[in-house]
Parts: C-alpha cells; structure tokens; sequence
C-alpha cells in the first residue's frame, strides 16, 4: 500500500529485484546503494533504518536509503520532495545527506526547516571512477592490511576520520563501534596499507562493493610525509588491487577544495562521472 499522496512506500525483501533494476541503471553512482540492498535484503532490521521507493502508475521510479544515511537513488527534483516529505514525518535519524548534487540540494532546502541548517555543508564533490589500468606505476609495497596492522592502521583510521568530518569517530562512547568497523574492513581484505620500515605512510579501505564497482574511502597519508607522491602511487596499487581482487571498477568522491587529492586521483587515471554533494548533522 502507497504510504503518502506522493505514491512513496518502505520497500522489503520482495522488492529487491525492483529496486536492483532501478539501482543498476548507474551501478558505479549507486554502488553503496545496491551494496546494502545486496547484504541486508532490503530488511529495516538489518539496514537500521528504511528503503523507500516512489512508484509512478506503478512503477519504481526512484529510491532513498533512510539510516545513518539519507542517500537518494535515481531521484529527480520531484522524488527528492516526496523524500523529503517522508523524511519530516519521523524523527530524524540520519547524521548525513549524501548524493548526486541536485537531489541533495532538494532533500536539504526541504528537511532544513525542521532539521535545522546542517554542520558541514560540502556542495561541489566530485565522484571519480577508473575502469581500467591504472595511468602511473603502482607502489608495489601496497598490501592488502591484516589484524597485525591494526595497532598502527586503527589510529590512521581516526586522525582521518577526525580531520575529513570534523569530529573524532570515538567521541560519544564510539571508540568500540569504530574499531569493530576497522577491524571489518581488514577481515574482509578491504582494507590496503603501505608502511615505510614501522611507519604507515599510506591507508586506503574499499567501503561496499558490488560485483560492478567498489568504492574506496579514507585514503591518508600522515601530514609529514604530504607531497611525497605517495598518495598518487598508492592509490595507482589500490585501483589495480581492487579491480583484480573486487570489482572491475574504482569509485571514490573528493571535495572540489581538495586539490592535492584531485591531482593524485587524476595522475592516476581517475575521472569525474558525476558530481556530490554531502550535508553532516
């Protein structure tokens, strides 16, 4: 049964071939997307949140993941306000508004009133994909990480978290919850390091994956060791070891403002596909 006038639902398990077809028209924008659809089923219990779905004469015309995320999939300005109209009617649970620019614009104008201005506003991100051999020479001392690396990977992990969001992913009590991910990532071989004697020079994890496309996060190098190129090189060994190992291509997205990042990424053989936009409460 359609929920609200603007024919938007919870979709479930019954819906996941739907909700793959609408997803896979962009497999590479919407690979996070169609990673937790693939894992939990479209189950809220296992999505700690909700998928919606708007339909049109019937048809499953767009979606939004609603959990710590609020990620609109497919959606034109109109879905985006029918999103949004969902999401004013239920206490807000999302800690970010993430996706193709001109949804999140409208998500944001819309929710803004009710869920106040936002933390961080980051407009202009560009999403990157490589699909083919990297253009420079990979580092060849990139290592897919192990449970050894973690005394030295775990607090990589969070001086990059805490200099890209702005806040420690420990405060709160959150220390536990973030470890566990770390570790998560390293027993999934999502997770590739490069150490220079005891340093760790350079970090990158794969954050979902599909049988498409995986997309890479937390790309770090430590501040004294910037401009050394490692990041470049690195990145090069990443985009080849998970294209062998994962998915036949490599997403990311990288504020517009970050350009020694921007430049690594396009000496590597990065290009932009589409643009971001991410709102953080």
């Amino acid at each position: 049964m359609l929920t609200t006038r603007h024919g938007v639902r919870v979709l479930a398990s019954a819906d996941l071939p739907a909700f793959l077809e609408l997803a896979g028209r962009d497999p590479v924008v919407n690979v996070f997307a169609i990673h937790r659809a693939r894992t939990t089923n479209l189950e809220p219990r296992w999505l700690g949140g909700e998928m919606w779905g708007r339909y049109v004469d019937g048809e499953l015309v767009a979606a939004c993941h609603a959990a710590a995320n609020l990620v609109p999939i497919g959606a034109s300005v109109d879905d985006a306000r029918a999103f949004a109209e969902r999401a004013m009617a239920r206490r807000r649970t999302a800690s970010t508004i993430v996706g193709p620019q001109d949804a999140v614009r409208e998500l944001w104008v819309r929710v803004s009133e009710q869920w106040g201005p936002g933390r961080d506003l980051r407009w202009d991100q560009r999403h990157l994909a490589i699909a083919g051999p990297p253009a420079v020479d990979p580092d060849p001392e990139v290592r897919v990480g192990v449970r050894g690396d973690l005394p030295t990977l775990y607090p990589a992990c969070v001086a990059m978290y805490t200099e890209e969001v702005g806040v420690s992913p420990e405060a709160g009590g959150g220390a536990d919850l973030y470890r566990a991910r770390v570790a998560q990532l390293v027993s999934r071989a999502w997770s590739f390091v490069r150490y220079d004697g005891d340093e760790l020079v350079f970090k990158a994890e794969v954050a979902c994956a599909t049988p498409e496309a995986a997309q890479v996060q937390g790309v770090w190098v430590p501040p004294h060791r910037r401009g050394e190129g490692i990041a470049t090189t690195g990145m090069a060994a990443v985009a080849a070891l998970v294209r062998a190992r994962i998915a036949p291509t490599v997403s990311l997205y990288v504020n517009d403002w970050n350009t020694p990042a921007r430049s690594a990424y396009e000496r590597v053989g990065f290009v932009e596909t589409a643009r971001f936009a991410t709102i953080m409460y």
